[in-house]
């Protein structure tokens, strides 16, 4: 087992991550943007699918609205806590019995035969957190699905500009009171991370080049001391992501950038439009489409997120 996956099953399986991943859009504004540019892809590709993978499902946000709509749900994520949530809320909502629940890596998908399911899809990045395995892994996830492939990944493009605003995640705060460990930590060290701060030209440049975030020397010496560190990130060029699709028999590739345009406005306009329902309802629709032109996808907040069909030649 790689350190990577190690890494990984630590920071996924503590305690308070079903928890927190299900009230991140109760915090995050971008949280918001990405989850209904996500939703409403799903949504706009499910004619003729009655069997869905989801692969790195987490707390259930889309398990469970798939679920809701009659579809049978493969729901597979490497935290148990993550599982858990997701079981009490689709408890809550109906439908685990339309749900099967699994706990397993990405990396571990033998166990499923070639195009069991009609939709395989993938958010929030799991897949960047399998490297170096991170290409056998999209090979894996089209090999199973049957019709429709959907997966988002962490995007190089979008992540660059992180390290020269140490404070980017304060833009998308709802409340900056809240107790959350998260929010706390970003508010009370935004003085500290500007003084502190500087430019380090070899890392950016490193990572610009290779696509790793991380200092894995670091990463994994923390790991051995018992901490629970980021899980190691590969960062996907746009161009990189299309031609691994490609390669693995996708067709109709469609890229999209969740969250460029909302990264482009202040804070105390994304308040204003997010908690007045018109504007909101405006707001985000315009995100879908702006968010969807392909000059763009590469600067999605957080994600690069990809829509393809399966080519018939790779399902007979």
């Amino acid at each position: 087992m790689t350190n990577s996956r190690l890494i990984s099953e630590r920071h996924w399986n503590l305690s308070d991550k079903g928890e927190r991943e299900n009230k991140r859009e109760e915090m995050f504004i971008d949280d918001i943007i990405q989850k209904a540019h996500i939703e409403r892809e799903i949504l706009s590709n499910l004619d003729g699918i009655k069997t869905v993978f989801d692969g790195g499902a987490g707390a259930g946000r889309f398990s469970i609205m798939l679920a809701k709509k009659g579809i049978r749900v493969t729901h597979f994520d490497i935290s148990e806590p993550m599982i858990k949530k997701a079981k009490e809320l689709a408890r809550q909502a109906g439908v685990e019995d339309k749900l099967t629940f699994i706990k397993g890596a990405l990396e571990d998908l033998d166990q499923f035969d070639d195009h069991a399911f009609d939709m395989v899809i993938s958010f929030d990045a799991p897949i960047s957190y399998t490297y170096p395995n991170q290409e056998k892994v999209i090979e894996n996830l089209v090999r199973i699905g049957k019709k429709k492939i959907i997966i988002s990944v962490s995007s190089r493009l979008g992540t660059l500009p992180y390290f020269t605003n140490p404070i980017q995640k304060s833009q998308f705060i709802i409340d900056r009171d809240s107790e959350d460990n998260f929010v706390r930590w970003c508010v009370d060290h935004e003085a500290s991370q500007i003084d502190n701060f500087k430019y380090n030209k070899d890392f950016v440049d490193m990572v610009y080049r290779e696509g790793l975030c991380d200092d894995l020397d670091n990463t994994i010496e923390a790991f051995n001391e018992g901490k629970s560190p980021w899980p190691i990130t590969y960062l996907f060029m746009p161009d990189e992501l299309e031609d691994l699709l490609d390669k693995n028999g996708v067709e109709n590739i469609r890229l999209a950038g969740p969250g460029a345009y909302a990264r482009t406005i202040p804070r105390e306009i994304l308040m204003k439009l997010i908690h007045d329902e018109n504007q909101k309802r405006d707001f985000l629709d315009f995100c879908y489409r702006y968010d969807n032109n392909k000059y763009v996808c590469g600067m999605g907040k957080d994600n690069l997120l990809a829509v393809g069909d399966l080519r018939e030649s790779t399902v007979k």
